[in-house]
């Protein structure tokens, strides 16, 4: 399982939060304490907002832990909105398309998590993108796949909260459809340059950690608390999402998927 965390808030710099904290994420790269998984160093991603409407992005399939570039760029951009992401692979194997975060347009995407039983439900999941989509998308994870849906929906006037439920939604009717066994798990966060939409939800009610927190220069979403311990960090509950507003407010809602 993957680690990440999203930011909302005064611009700082990178660094203050990727690198350079107790927990910070470059350490759960290396050691992770919430997850299945302890390393996830199967690559990495960091995506911003800065003065140009589209995000800006860094990604690489070497370990977070010995990218010494990922230092230097943490240590000199600084934005208002970014995401940072390490990767544990399980599936679309070990490659450049496959690290998160992906971006599409204006929006931000990543994802800790799973659809079970991936390859007997993408080639129908694959077949409602619309050209222009299909043609973006790189990789062959199923978190991909996903971040495109919900961009799909989001063009057709949902909002996110809306787009990102029904796709869920579908993917989940499907794999039940197909008899997927397997669950279908979503930890992740959606940008689209103001504001942020963090999920935890699961079909069998496990979801992947995730953690919020308030400081006066901003707010953090995160799969694990970055000093090292929860102290100051509430745990978003299970069948949740919470939006991060730009001007500091924060609001939590209820996803109510297949029901």
């Amino acid at each position: 399982m993957c680690r990440f965390l999203a930011y909302r808030g005064d611009p700082i710099y990178l660094e203050d939060l990727v690198c350079r904290p107790q927990h910070s994420l470059v350490r759960q790269s290396l050691r992770a304490e919430q997850s299945v998984l302890v390393t996830n160093g199967d690559g990495f991603g960091l995506g911003w907002y800065g003065d140009r409407e589209t995000p800006g992005l860094y990604r690489q399939v070497t370990p977070a832990w010995s990218d010494e570039n990922l230092k230097a760029l943490a240590a000199h951009v600084r934005s208002h909105l970014f995401f940072a992401h390490v990767r544990a692979a399980t599936g679309g194997g070990v490659s450049l398309a496959n690290c998160h975060p992906f971006a599409a347009a204006s929006f931000l995407f990543m994802h800790n998590g799973q659809i079970g039983g991936f390859g007997e439900v993408h080639r129908e999941l694959e077949a409602q993108l619309t050209d222009p989509l299909w043609h973006q998308r790189r990789g062959g994870t199923d978190s991909e796949l996903i971040f495109l849906l919900i961009v799909q929906h989001l063009i057709n006037g949902f909002g996110p909260l809306e787009a990102t439920s029904a796709v869920l939604e579908d993917v989940w009717g499907r794999m039940r459809a197909a008899g997927v066994e397997a669950p279908l798990r979503f930890s992740a966060a959606l940008a689209d340059g103001d504001e942020v939409f963090a999920f935890r939800w699961a079909s069998d009610a496990q979801p992947p950690t995730l953690y919020h927190r308030v400081e006066a220069y901003g707010q953090i979403v995160a799969s694990e608390p970055l000093e090292g311990d929860a102290e100051g960090w509430d745990i978003l509950a299970p069948n949740t999402a919470l939006c991060l507003h730009a001007d500091g407010r924060s609001t939590a809602h209820r996803l109510r998927i297949g029901s």
